[in-house]
């Protein structure tokens, strides 16, 4: 989708989207090499793209961990979706499932992708679909037939449609950039030379909400991806920080110093309707609402050190969450409400852990030294997060269960603040 930027607030907004050549590369650890195999056969007529529509498609489902792409030798005839399938055959390459498909040109000038997925073991077809689309739509439609193969084959939503955003930092140049899931197709949404923090998308993922620092001062801003314009939602005296989404898209919750000390208010994403939730002598700050929006978690020091406490969204006595280790922060939760992901200190190392929080056990799943902003897909499966190697911070991605961790490094580049979008409707 393009972008239509303008001048604001006296501040040169750089407009032009800098190609950062983002490079995924994935680590499958011991534990995840159970993966179901799965077959894609190149598509007769894809050599008319630049990248081959089943490239992304197998890169895409072989990154989610759950599937192994099977390598294929030339196949003569090519088969397509019309083909009939000799599951035997494919059984033979150890097969479980199988993708085929085809892309023709019509006559004005786009193309029409049609697509079948089968379950070799059960020998039966799963669906099929036909796309049209243009010459530039390659990597979107590519999503889809990816998200579809995951969907009947997991019976989850795939999320390779789905978008993420990071903040940049080149030289003394900040950058807001949005991009697809696989880290491609990668666009400047905003960049200044003062700092640009806490990136959060709305639950449409029309909008985002951040802190930009562009007037020397941490000013929360609500900006429009459709339009390019954006409004300030919190610009408050002190510190204006941490927007998050209640998930009508009606509210923000932030951090405001605006009466002394940080603490939590409620505000409407046009900067009307403020009202204040927490009352401590502590620093309250990083509010997220859990997704039936009934409750609000916070980091807080007001125990002596920093720890995950909750609170009823409409306000009330907060209550102490995170319990194991000292240091516990960024608190997330997982789409379903059944997980609570957060960064704590262990051992001296910043890590990724999750509580469960029906029967409150803690798991740590990265073993980085340094993990911030942690984010989850919005299927709940994959973590997105920044992982500082010595001194620069590049884009991971570690599964809820701890087994599959990638890395997308951005060149020349100290990646920060990632947010994972919702799914698009």
């Amino acid at each position: 989708m393009p972008f239509r930027w303008s001048w604001l607030c006296g501040l040169a907004l750089l407009v032009a989207a800098v190609g950062a050549r983002a490079q995924l590369q994935i680590e499958i650890t011991p534990g995840a090499q159970q993966r179901t195999p799965i077959a894609i056969a190149p598509f007769p007529g894809e050599n008319a793209f630049a990248t081959a529509l089943t490239d992304i498609v197998r890169a895409d489902l072989e990154r989610s961990g759950v599937f192994r792409a099977l390598e294929l030798p030339p196949l003569n005839p090519p088969p397509t979706e019309a083909s009939n399938v000799n599951f035997s055959e494919w059984r033979s390459r150890l097969a479980d499932a199988l993708v085929v498909g085809s892309v023709s040109n019509r006559p004005d000038g786009r193309y029409e992708v049609r697509f079948r997925l089968y379950d070799v073991v059960k020998q039966t077809p799963l669906g099929g679909v036909a796309y049209t689309m243009a010459k530039e739509q390659v990597r979107a439609t590519a999503h889809r037939i990816a998200d579809f193969v995951y969907e009947k084959l997991t019976g989850e939503k795939g999320v390779f449609s789905t978008r993420i955003a990071y903040v940049v930092k080149r030289g003394n140049r900040y950058e807001l950039q949005i991009a697809d899931a696989d880290g491609a197709g990668e666009e400047t949404a905003l960049a200044s030379f003062e700092p640009i923090i806490s990136p959060a998308w709305s639950p449409d993922g029309r909008r985002l909400a951040y802190v930009s620092f562009e007037n020397k001062k941490p000013v929360v801003y609500v900006h429009s991806l459709l339009d390019g314009k954006r409004q300030v939602a919190a610009n408050f005296k002190g510190s204006n920080s941490a927007p998050a989404w209640s998930p009508d898209g009606k509210t923000l919750a932030v951090s405001l110093s605006r009466e002394g000390g940080s603490q939590i208010f409620l505000i409407s994403p046009d900067g009307s309707g403020i009202r204040r939730l927490t009352s401590s002598s502590a620093i309250d700050t990083e509010p997220r609402f859990s997704p039936d929006g009934q409750w609000i978690y916070f980091t807080s020091d007001r125990g002596g050190s920093p720890q995950i406490y909750r609170m009823p969204a409409s306000g009330g006595e907060p209550q102490r969450v995170t319990f194991e280790g000292s240091y516990n922060v960024s608190p997330r939760l997982s789409p379903d409400g059944k997980t609570l992901a957060y960064i704590t200190r262990n051992s001296g190392k910043f890590q990724v852990a999750l509580q469960d929080l029906a029967n409150k056990q803690v798991q740590i799943i990265t073993d980085s030294d340094r993990d911030e902003s942690p984010s989850f897909a919005p299927n709940g499966r994959m973590i997105l997060l920044a992982t500082v190697l010595g001194g620069r911070g590049l884009l991971s991605a570690v599964s809820s269960d701890g087994r599959v961790k990638q890395r997308l490094s951005v060149s020349a580049g100290d990646v920060r603040e990632p947010a994972w979008g919702p799914f698009i409707e």
